[in-house]
């Protein structure tokens, strides 16, 4: 069970967490949410689209200008303060591996870390834990922050991610984590070429049997362009979809995205095809949150 501010996700009920990034250079929006009212705005929007998390970031994943970490602490604590104000039962997720901004951001009212990057900041967990704060454990192929993968490569690739992912998650559990809010996410694309994320998730399933529950991140991401023939970015959505069906029907429980209402509605279509494949008077649970117009 996974449970944040006071809600539960259970096996076969699937948690959206929508992206909203206060960076003047994400990959998919260009910048489209890095003025305060517009990130204030679309997280606003994204929840009445579905969205059961805010996952809030202050630092492109890629390489770019550098970013510090008090500028990073402008860029998203307040707008986790003024999220928590205007929405005050929404789950607040912040994407940072540094401890330093996790300590502001849990004074802001985050609930939940997001350490895309595996676990480079050891102290990350003990922050966390003494807060009361949910933690992502990523596999990021033990890169830097921000760097990418030159010519990567594992004996078996989702046999590592699922060797590092429970490693860390159980170091969070003994720092003092709530073993209910830490998830575990292979973390598509970080330290990963396109067939390794194709792999890990054909295999899924595999992470999804440890216990821990799953969180995947694979909205508009190279992998799928690339599986696609080369599509760039604006062209991935139908890809991002199916790749969300394919992780749902394996078990993923939380899905990291940039579209909140066909990810709810995709999501939704699941959880009534699972019910259905089980028969009479034993449904599958939908996926939370307000469900948009068909």
């Amino acid at each position: 069970m996974l449970r944040l501010r006071g809600r539960s996700f259970g096996p076969g009920e699937f948690a959206v967490m929508a992206v909203v990034n206060r960076t003047p250079d994400s990959f998919f929006d260009r910048g489209a949410t890095f003025a305060f009212q517009a990130a204030l705005d679309a997280a606003s929007r994204l929840i009445g689209e579905g969205a059961d998390i805010i996952d809030i970031g202050g630092v492109k994943a890629g390489p770019g200008d550098p970013v510090g970490p008090a500028e990073e602490i402008d860029r998203v604590a307040g707008l986790v303060a003024a999220v928590r104000e205007r929405h005050p039962d929404v789950i607040i997720s912040v994407d940072t591996w540094r401890s330093e901004v996790a300590e502001v951001v849990a004074e802001a009212g985050a609930d939940l870390i997001n350490d895309t990057w595996g676990g480079v900041d050891p102290a990350l967990p003990e922050v966390a834990a003494e807060h009361g704060l949910g933690l992502v454990c990523a596999h990021a192929g033990r890169l830097r922050p921000r760097t990418r993968p030159h010519r990567i490569g594992y004996e078996d690739v989702v046999a590592d991610v699922v060797r590092y992912t429970t490693a860390l998650a159980e170091r969070a559990a003994a720092a003092g984590v709530a073993r209910d809010r830490i998830l575990i996410d292979p973390a598509h694309d970080f330290g990963k070429n396109t067939w390794h994320s194709l792999e890990v998730s054909r295999r899924l399933g595999e992470l999804v049997a440890t216990g821990w529950p799953v969180l995947v991140a694979v909205s508009n991401k190279d992998f799928i362009g690339e599986a696609l023939g080369g599509l760039p970015v604006e062209r991935r959505h139908v890809g991002t979809l199916a790749t969300l069906t394919v992780s749902a029907l394996q078990g993923a429980r939380v899905f990291r995205v940039h579209d909140a209402a066909s990810a709810r509605k995709a999501l939704g279509v699941v959880a009534r095809l699972t019910a259905a494949a089980r028969g009479p008077g034993r449904p599958a649970a939908e996926g939370r949150g307000p469900r948009p117009q068909e």
